[in-house]
């Protein structure tokens, strides 16, 4: 992984929108080898998807809900972790899912459409893995910040100021 490599990973990071033009442009390329990294990084699976972030809370008519899965696991012996993982991630309610320390072994972020449809999910799928020993379930009540987008609009800008 070069400089540009890096440099140019997050710009996009940053905002996935950003034109390849400006891109080169910003770090004083040629607009067709911005092209071909970008191409190669996503041939390597280094840029795996574009996603927005998006205030699903300020879209009329989501009801829906999140929720963030602590799952404690008995790994098998030839399976570990990651078999459990790709277990639980196939589900389709289920938007991510980490490997953590602590008193927990995964983590895992669901979505639903009501909290019953999420205790379902819990109760009826995930805890009846062989694997899962325990679950602890939090529901997410309200977002400020994700990927690095402030929800809020008054708090973007509300920022401290610091006098020297």
């Amino acid at each position: 992984m070069n400089e540009k490599e890096l440099e140019i990973l997050e710009i996009l990071e940053g905002n996935a929108r950003t034109p390849l033009a400006t891109i080169a442009d910003m770090m004083e390329m040629e607009k067709q080898e911005v092209e071909k990294i970008v191409k190669s990084l996503e041939e390597r699976d280094i840029i795996l998807n574009y996603q927005a972030v998006i205030n699903w809370d300020h879209v009329p008519s989501n009801d829906g809900v999140t929720a963030m899965i602590d799952v404690k696991v008995a790994p098998k012996r030839e399976i570990g972790f990651d078999g459990v993982a790709e277990r639980i991630y196939r589900f389709p309610e289920v938007k991510a899912v980490y490997l953590m320390s602590g008193a927990y072994d995964l983590s895992v972020q669901i979505e639903g459409k009501t909290m019953k449809e999420v205790a379902f999910f819990v109760s009826k799928k995930l805890s009846t893995l062989d694997s899962v020993l325990s679950t602890t379930t939090h529901f997410l009540l309200k977002k400020y910040k994700h990927d690095g987008v402030i929800f809020e609009p008054e708090q973007k800008d509300k920022r401290a100021v610091v006098s020297p």
